[in-house]
């Protein structure tokens, strides 16, 4: 069966070689960004605008550092598996 130009065992034997690769800080970041968006909004919730301000600036930043190691290990693992072809 040909799907989009590519066969199923041109499919299988792609996945054969590559290996599923987990980098556990991304998740880690990721209840990181959604523990502080919760409690900025908590805050903002309570009347406390200036600490909720500041949870939403840390989320932000906990955000980009997420996306950050997200496209770093895509690119770290991704080279590594054009170079053991």
């Amino acid at each position: 069966m040909e799907k989009m130009g590519v066969t199923d065992s041109q499919l299988e034997e792609l996945f054969e070689h590559k290996k599923r690769v987990k980098n556990p800080l991304v998740p880690i970041g990721a209840f990181v960004t959604a523990g502080v968006l919760t409690a900025g909004l908590i805050s903002f919730r309570q009347g406390k605008s200036q600490l909720g301000q500041k949870l939403m600036r840390a989320r932000v930043v906990a955000q980009g550092a997420t996306v950050a190691l997200m496209f770093g290990s895509a690119y770290y693992y991704g080279e590594q598996f054009k170079g053991s072809k």
